[in-house]
Formats: C-alpha cells, structure tokens, sequence
C-alpha cells in the first residue's frame, strides 16, 4: 500500500479532478482545494473514502493563504507531491487592467504556490523525498491574448524555479514546471466571444489535448515515476 501524500491546488478543475483520479487509482492519498464547488470531487470522495480530503480556500485573498498555512498546512507531518492546477482568468481588455485584478490573478495563480511551497518543502527534504509541480500556460510564449493578458502574466511567473530548488534541494526534491497547451475544459467558457475552432486550427495537431492525457504526463512528473526529471520548463502541447 503507498503511504504517500499529494496536495494538489485547484483540484475542482476538469484537469484537478482527473490528476486526483489517477493520483488515487495508484494508491496516493490526496488532498484536495477548491474554492466555490466541489461537486467533481465529491465523486472522488464517495468512490475512494478517506483517502481524498478537501479544503475550501479562497486563494485570491493573500490572508487567508497565508492564514490556512500556518494553522492548517504547517501541522500536517508528510507531503510527498505538491501539484498546483490554479487556473484562475477574468476576460478583461488591457486599458481596463486595474490593481484589484492584478492582484486577484497573482495571488491565486503564483503567490498561493509560494506561500505553499514554504510551508511544504522542509517536511520533503526530512523525508528525504519530494516532488513539485507548477502548472503554466502555452499562451505565455505569445504574450498572452488579448483579454487575458493578466492571467498569462500570473502563469508565467510559475516559470521561475527558485535557485535553492535547482541546486541546494535538488538531491530530495524535484521540481518542474508544466506548460499547458489548449486543453478540452471549461475554461474556455470563462473568455466570452473565444472562437475556439479559430485557435485550434493553429495546432499543428488540429485538436486540443484530453485532461487524460495533460492529468497523465502530470502524475509521471509529480510521482515516483519521475526519478530524474529537475529543473525544467516541459510543454504538453500539440505542437504550439
């Protein structure tokens, strides 16, 4: 039976809820955040028990991260894998970027990821062993979209693996990042008048990647099925 631990961050997502599954099918235990609705993982919870707990946690309030850290994460002895999937977007034009939004974008898509991660990593390098894994999005190679400028920012920011992690922590933790193509989810539904059919006829491959297939080379970074894996800004695309 494993007795390993993955935290994955947006676990309510199309691509969260498949992750977990598969974290689960290989004997994981998750634990799992949400924000508003945790009707996907519910499932999970019915099916696999007490091996799948969740958390609600509004991510875009610095506070609360930093809050729900110290008296909720710091307690918690054994993290094996930590997978962030926050995928937060506000379809805005660039002239109407404000400070509320700035901030709402890096708190849930960058900050949270570090406030985690430092409250995560000291129990992996006691265990002698850890994974990390960051999720950012193929749109940070062309700037973004015209309306999602701020989300492509706050993903990108994901990009920069912190110095001791590459070096100093290497020998118990690997950590990489997963650049996202366009992936078969609800999010598109969040950018109002996207002509999708537009943008798929960009990828060379014609199609978008299946959350399968995204959820798949997830687990083999952030498992024990990546023994070597550091370092590295890795892309799942269909050729974008």
């Amino acid at each position: 039976m494993n007795n390993r631990t993955v935290l994955i961050l947006g676990c309510s997502s199309d691509i969260g809820v498949q992750t977990a599954h598969i974290f689960l099918e290989k004997n994981w235990k998750v634990i799992g955040h949400y924000n508003k609705s945790k009707k996907k993982t519910v499932k999970l919870q019915k099916k696999y028990g007490a091996r799948i707990k969740l958390f609600k946690l509004d991510l875009s309030n610095s506070k609360k991260i930093s809050t729900f850290a110290k008296k909720k994460l710091a307690p918690i002895k054994k993290i094996d894998s930590f997978v962030s999937l926050t995928g937060y977007i506000k379809s805005t034009d660039f002239d109407h970027i404000n400070h509320k939004l700035f901030l709402d974008h890096i708190n849930v898509n960058y900050y949270s990821n570090l406030i985690f991660i430092k409250h995560i990593y000291k129990k992996m390098i006691h265990n002698k062993w850890g994974r990390i894994l960051l999720s950012s999005s193929i749109s940070t190679s062309f700037g973004g979209g015209e309306k999602t400028f701020l989300y492509s920012l706050s993903k990108f920011s994901n990009e920069f693996i912190p110095k001791i992690f590459r070096n100093k922590y290497a020998k118990y933790i690997l950590y990489n990042v997963l650049k996202i193509g366009v992936t078969d989810t609800k999010l598109h539904l969040k950018i109002p008048n996207k002509n999708l059919k537009k943008r798929i006829n960009l990828i060379p491959t014609k199609r978008m990647a299946t959350t399968q297939e995204v959820s798949d080379k997830i687990f083999s970074l952030a498992s024990e099925e990546n023994t070597l894996v550091h370092g590295q800004i890795i892309n799942i695309s269909g050729g974008e």
